[in-house]
């Protein structure tokens, strides 16, 4: 039986996961819109809007998963401010580096498909004041534009979560991609239940036409390859710098055959969501 995670979408890629008595987040933004930020090689995109949940109300948080640590949009000033306050933080093995440089100590860093497992604290519970099961963290491959830009973005990754021994993926986030074989090898090798896409499509004018994520029309062929029972859509709004918002992505996978499209689940922002 499904375990049916609540996911409440804060923003961008910004996602609270609450598994089976686990409180997760995904790449932690939270500050105010307005602000340009530089991602590098003449690259920049402003925030247009702000969390819709404050992180004064967020809560205590079990993990952090970081897809990656070098772009605003994953981590901003105020998500990384948050992180020692954490009970861990899973992320590449170059961001883990650079946030112990930074003095961070409860950090993993992982390469594609390694694991890490989290074991509850005495005394925390799971639903219904039953015991909490080990939470295990798989990274799995992600590749942020085409493979020559690689050296120049930096390692991203995404997460597959499994609670106790159960072999299934309770939630699988994608991270930063765009759609490559080592995604295509990710959904012959995971039985996912819940899958978090992160797509928009983003591109800059100063790079032309190459796109950094994942576009709606290959969300399409991913979960078509994946299999999954749910799809969430998240990370293609409230930055400047998505191509394909999410409007644009729903016209394109409403078109999709129904085996696709009645997988999705559009989540309403700040509203906690059983999927």
């Amino acid at each position: 039986m499904p375990l049916r995670p609540t996911l409440t979408h804060i923003g961008g890629p910004t996602l609270l996961i609450e598994l089976e008595g686990w409180r997760i987040l995904v790449d932690p933004t939270f500050d105010p819109p307005g602000r340009r930020y530089s991602f590098g090689w003449g690259t920049s995109s402003v925030k247009t809007e702000g969390p819709t949940v404050p992180l004064d109300e967020l809560g205590p948080i079990d993990v952090v998963l970081l897809s990656h640590d070098q772009h605003a949009d994953n981590l901003d000033d105020a998500g990384r401010k948050m992180l020692p306050d954490a009970g861990v933080v899973i992320t590449t093995a170059a961001g883990a580096s650079r946030l112990r440089a930074g003095g961070l100590t409860s950090v993993h860093g992982l390469h594609a498909w390694e694991t890490a497992t989290v074991e509850p604290r005495e005394g925390e519970s799971g639903p219904e004041g039953g015991e909490r099961q080990q939470l295990t963290v798989t990274a799995t491959p992600g590749r942020h534009g085409p493979a020559l830009v690689s050296p120049i973005v930096g390692p991203v990754v995404g997460f597959a979560l499994s609670l106790g021994d159960a072999p299934e993926t309770a939630v699988w986030v994608s991270g930063d991609s765009v759609l490559y074989e080592g995604l295509r090898d990710a959904a012959s090798r995971l039985d996912v239940d819940v899958a978090v896409l992160h797509l928009g499509g983003v591109r800059f004018p100063s790079t032309a036409a190459i796109r950094y994520t994942m576009t709606a029309d290959r969300a399409v062929e991913l979960i078509g390859l994946l299999g999954p029972r749910a799809v969430v859509p998240v990370h293609q709004d409230q930055w400047s710098h998505f191509a394909e918002s999410r409007d644009d992505a729903k016209r394109i996978i409403d078109a999709a055959p129904a085996a696709i499209r009645d997988k999705l689940v559009w989540l309403e922002p700040g509203s906690p969501t059983v999927v």
